[in-house]
């Protein structure tokens, strides 16, 4: 399991959308488990965790709260231009343009679009010889946290064990109204996994939102405990694992053990592990275990 997995929140279309995921990256993309959680607020919700050209993702449907909007995006790299073409043309129906497919500097074949469900993907050519990671998530900083995207770059890599930035490139002198030295792109690295980043001076209707999280798996409560201390600083936004960071990106700070018990368990186990997640904010591992054990706590 990859150590952080991107989380997709859908009104009720979180199978739908895996499906037709799965069906446009293929290349042994899957859906790897559906599971329902009944009695949450947003009543019964579906869990759905697939796999895309080798990445992890996990999607819920869990009612019309949070919108997808381009402050996340999630930039997949082609080996062929063809490749771009086909992926466009399966995720473009009912979607948004946000740059037309065609030729940058920066890739001889690029776009970026919102699928119908409004999830935002770059679709770009590469040649590169180290591309390691087909799909790789794009944190862009706007509005008041504009500028601080390098801030956070640091303050994660500090965090996090084998991380590093790998590349920063930089706005110069003229390039307003983005500021001289904050960051045009930047390539990093946590637990591994590959991010991207920049700041966006450019005036944005959107910011950062739930409907996209980073789920961290924890093996142990000291782990939980040392991520959900270091990165919580909005109180009123923690609730059943999820917390926002100080530049209102969300975090769920999960067990590991977790996907065995929602994705093995009985349905009681399941219904007792869900009843007391429900009233936790940072999660207490060995509650959790006791409420799937069905033992006295």
């Amino acid at each position: 399991m990859q150590k952080i997995t991107p989380h997709l929140w859908f009104d009720t279309q979180a199978v739908e959308a895996a499906e037709l995921y799965v069906s446009t990256f293929g290349n042994g993309s899957q859906v790897k488990n559906i599971s329902i959680l009944d009695s949450t607020p947003s009543g019964s919700v579906d869990i759905v965790s697939f796999e895309l050209l080798g990445q992890e993702f996990q999607a819920i449907s869990a009612g019309p709260l949070f919108k997808f909007n381009p402050s996340v995006s999630f930039q997949v790299i082609c080996p062929t231009k063809d490749e771009v073409d086909a992926i466009w043309e399966k995720l473009s129906p009912g979607g948004m343009v946000l740059m037309e497919l065609g030729a940058y500097p920066f890739s001889a074949r690029y776009g970026w679009l919102q699928d119908k469900y409004g999830l935002s993907w770059q679709i770009m050519f590469s040649d590169r010889a180290d591309v390691k990671q087909r799909i790789v998530p794009m944190v862009m900083f706007v509005g008041e946290v504009c500028g601080k995207a390098e801030e956070a770059i640091n303050s994660w890599i500090s965090l996090f064990p084998a991380s590093k930035i790998e590349t920063i490139q930089r706005y110069g002198k003229g390039e307003q109204p983005d500021q001289e030295g904050t960051v045009r792109y930047a390539e990093f690295s946590l637990f591994g996994q590959q991010f991207r980043s920049m700041d966006s001076a450019y005036e944005h209707a959107f910011s950062f939102n739930e409907a996209i999280s980073f789920i961290v798996h924890c093996d142990t409560q000291e782990e939980i405990d040392r991520y959900w201390e270091a990165l919580s600083a909005v109180p009123e936004a923690e609730a059943c694992g999820w917390l926002k960071d100080k530049y209102g990106l969300s975090w769920q700070i999960v067990p590991t053990s977790m996907d065995e018990m929602m994705s093995s368990g009985s349905k009681e186990q399941i219904a007792r592990v869900t009843e007391a997640f429900l009233k936790m904010k940072k999660f207490d591992l060995e509650i959790l275990w006791h409420a799937y054990e069905g033992s006295a706590w």
